[in-house]
């Protein structure tokens, strides 16, 4: 078993609902790998959630396999991590039913995701589009993390998260552990490169770069990344002035590590026309060998099916544990 009682435990997990892109990269999956040797990390595919909305079966399972070999791709060794796919550890779906019933219709009412997603989907208002945070609840205290790594427009998922843990707790004794949220300080939120006050999103595929789009159709959409209307057309770093420069520039450092001040000194007095199509060119760069490497891992499907029968494995082992600790609280007979 990988589990180390040593180590602090990680977990984080992300929607198949689409292909990765350039801001789960940087602000999420880059950093993930470097973090195996200090935590206990679990990261999944959260096939659970996106059928909140309507999906088609085939391409769901294509996205799944294809997000676990990216996240092999990107750095996450399968014998330091524990990878799997949520809908293979029945204890998620589990103890989600209990957690709905410790948690607050106010509670889920409150919250921004499903104003938003009911807003998009007017005619599929469902039950799990609105106690979805009951699940997500329990995707994090069956592992009993230390750190939960989330963008700073996600807190509120660990908010909620505590607040039913500590209200179960507060019942039946200290069962979960309560989980930090943990925010990288570097490339958290990358903006998207056409609208760059909201963030990159698959749901905006002119500004999103996909981790699989090919070389050119990334250059390209650099080459159309919105800047700023200003008169002086100089790189330099103004989150609230010049949010699109920033935002490139963010994206930039993030996959070069130069700092502001350097790039400010290495496109001085080139405008536009030199930058967008550098910052293109390094993120082409730095996708190669993760989309080449995705494509090697996706042509050997008997990998991947160990890879995620042994993460299930695993995970599923840690889960029950915490479950029937659950369902002894609240009174349910052993099987």
């Amino acid at each position: 078993m990988m589990e180390n009682e040593n180590k602090k435990v990680m977990l984080s997990g992300i929607q198949p609902s689409g292909d990765l892109h350039l801001g789960n990269y940087l602000g999420a999956i880059k950093h993930w790998g470097a973090r195996a040797d200090e935590f206990d990390c679990y990261y999944f595919m959260a096939d659970l959630h996106t059928i909140t909305v309507r999906q088609d079966p085939a391409q769901l399972r294509r996205r799944v396999l294809t997000q676990l070999a990216q996240y092999i791709a990107c750095g996450l060794d399968p014998e330091k991590n524990t990878l799997f796919i949520q809908s293979h550890v029945p204890a998620h779906a589990q103890l989600a039913w209990v957690l709905d019933c410790y948690t607050m219709f106010g509670e889920l009412s409150r919250m921004t995701q499903f104003k938003d997603k009911a807003a998009k989907h007017k005619d599929n208002i469902n039950a799990g589009l609105f106690t979805y945070p009951s699940l997500m609840a329990a995707d994090i205290l069956l592992y009993q993390p230390d750190y939960v790594p989330v963008g700073e427009d996600q807190k509120q998922h660990v908010e909620i998260c505590r607040d039913i843990a500590n209200r179960f707790n507060g019942i039946y004794g200290d069962v979960f552990k309560m989980p930090e949220p943990y925010i990288p300080k570097v490339g958290a939120r990358i903006m998207s490169l056409s609208t760059p006050d909201s963030k990159m999103s698959k749901s905006q595929p002119e500004g999103c770069v996909f981790l699989m789009d090919r070389p050119e159709d990334v250059a390209r959409k650099f080459k159309r990344a919105v800047t700023d209307s200003d008169t002086e057309r100089c790189v330099r770093y103004d989150r609230e002035n010049k949010p699109g420069v920033a935002n490139l520039m963010a994206i930039y450092s993030a996959v070069t590590g130069k700092s502001y001040e350097d790039i400010e000194a290495e496109f001085e007095g080139q405008g536009y026309g030199k930058f967008k199509p550098a910052v293109g060119e390094a993120v082409v760069e730095t996708l190669r060998p993760i989309r080449e490497e995705t494509e090697r891992l996706l042509a050997d499907k008997a990998y991947l099916e160990g890879v995620y029968r042994a993460g299930a494995e695993r995970a599923a082992y840690v889960a029950e544990k915490t479950l029937r600790k659950v369902y002894k609280k609240v009174g349910f007979l052993p099987r």
